[in-house]
């Protein structure tokens, strides 16, 4: 009598349950516009959703702490002339956040650690460089200040966004509309897909296609890529009858698939989230009312399905929280932000285990807050893998960091300097000055400036008494 023989894998009961009513986001006006993005974007500090607006497009930036109903005259980020269709976190900065709009435009926000009194209006810089709607960005998963961004231009014009500048832009590459841009760990390539049925490695650097696949998935309706841990691509798409399909490519090799499965008949495109520390995908369809899981291993089938978490009502979008946000101390692996019509309800997935200690094999050191390149080294040829941190002792997330844009004076033909020059204590951002001396000191010398300039001041004012006086 033979014995079915059941895979290792400590993700195989992996679990999903929703927050409670009084942990989920109430009364928020999620945005109704028609666009194949997540909607929601969150990281260990805030929570973003696009919403309805009138007159423009805007969203709501929540500290994750505030749960419950929010107030209807909460302030928003009003800013774009039109429908705003994606938005993203900066990975470096969790109170730097970019937002694309139907408007053409691409904007960047500093969101302060308080909440503010009115609606944040004033981008910290609009970049300007499509000549049609916005409606895909992706930072640079390890290059501090790179931004990406496609269009209906069919363009990806990717972003110094500490300077303003346009560093490389890739427009004779993509014939027809990109559905989808995702960057590998170390920033080196990207995998897109197109309307044109292609899905592309692309080395930005170079403007060039490194490998293609024409009709990775055989249906017309779009397709969506990511890279995983061992460099193959895991894409989701359609099959010729309509079918949701999802398969696994080594780029090596696009010939055949290294794994193919065909999944449902549903019209509603399956966003995938990779975690690239535990190699499971959770597929997230518009419209959908589940999030199922498969685990991608180097094992035949390569593409295991370990469950599905349901629930009675449809997601409009899904927000992912990055790793640093988790909570280690309940064997939390992955949680999502589910978008409904009237609310945002946190789910999480757990692995169970019986100890409380550090579970150091669910935690691999995980990519942490620090770049590990400045922009123009990035340009310049170099890749860095990113800076990973530990999370055995919990991530407390950084106080506010000032994110700051120098624009180059392009009549100055000096060449820039260096980027990672040291700043001046007058002029390096408060946050940090870390020392309680330094600090004082300023102080002191500020109180001696003031009181300079006030005994300027007075006497000032006498001399002018004493004209006054004399004219009399």
């Amino acid at each position: 009598m033979s014995r079915r023989v059941v895979r290792q894998s400590k993700f195989r009961h992996v679990f999903g349950q929703a927050a409670k009513a009084d942990q989920a986001y109430e009364d928020i006006r999620v945005s109704k516009v028609t666009w194949d993005s997540a909607f929601c974007a969150v990281n260990p500090k805030f929570l973003a959703i696009i919403v309805e607006a009138g007159g423009g497009g805007a969203f709501i930036v929540l500290p994750l702490a505030k749960t419950g109903r929010v107030d209807k005259n909460y302030p928003l980020v009003t800013g774009h002339t039109g429908p705003v269709l994606d938005i993203d976190w900066c990975p470096h900065n969790d109170n730097v956040i970019a937002s694309a709009s139907d408007d053409t435009t691409v904007m960047v926000w500093q969101i302060p650690d308080y909440t503010p009194v009115r609606n944040i209006t004033e981008p910290v810089i609009t970049l300007e460089g499509h000549s049609k709607r916005v409606g895909i960005l992706s930072w640079h998963p390890t290059a501090r200040n790179v931004l990406l961004s496609a269009g209906g231009d069919n363009v990806i014009i990717i972003w110094n966004v500490g300077t303003g500048e346009v560093l490389l832009s890739l427009d004779d590459i993509h014939p027809d509309v990109i559905h989808s841009v995702c960057w590998n760990s170390n920033g080196s390539l990207l995998a897109t897909t197109c309307k044109d049925k292609t899905l592309r490695i692309i080395d930005p650097r170079k403007s060039q296609v490194v490998a293609e696949r024409f009709a990775a998935h055989e249906g017309m309706r779009p397709m969506r890529a990511v890279f995983t841990r061992l460099g193959h691509i895991f894409t989701t798409g359609f099959t010729r009858m309509s079918q949701r399909e999802l398969g696994l490519w080594d780029p090596n090799n696009f010939e055949e698939p290294v794994a193919l499965q065909e999944m449902d008949t549903s019209n509603g495109v399956l966003l995938p989230f990779y975690d690239p520390d535990s190699s499971i995908v959770y597929l997230c369809g518009k419209g959908d009312s589940s999030i199922r899981y498969f685990e991608i291993t180097d094992e035949p089938p390569f593409v295991h399905y370990l469950n599905t978490f349901s629930s009675k009502e449809p997601q409009r979008g899904m927000g992912f929280m990055p790793k640093r946000g988790l909570d280690v101390s309940k064997c939390e692996i992955a949680r999502f932000y589910k978008l409904h019509e009237r609310k945002c309800e946190p789910i999480v997935m757990t692995v169970p285990r019986k100890s409380d200690l550090f579970q150091d094999d669910l935690y691999p050191d995980t990519p942490g807050p620090e770049p590990a390149l400045e922009a123009d080294e990035w340009l310049s040829g170099q890749d860095a893998e990113p800076v990973l941190i530990s999370l055995k002792e919990g991530y407390v997330p950084p106080k506010h960091r000032e994110f700051r844009v120098t624009k180059r004076n392009i009549l100055d033909v000096r060449p820039p300097a260096s980027p990672r020059r040291s700043q001046s204590a007058s002029e390096a951002p408060l946050s940090q000055q870390h020392t309680l001396e330094t600090l004082l000191e300023e102080m002191k010398a500020l109180r001696e400036r003031v009181q300079a300039q006030e005994e300027r001041i007075t006497a000032l004012e006498n001399m002018l008494c004493e004209l006054v006086d004399g004219t009399d």
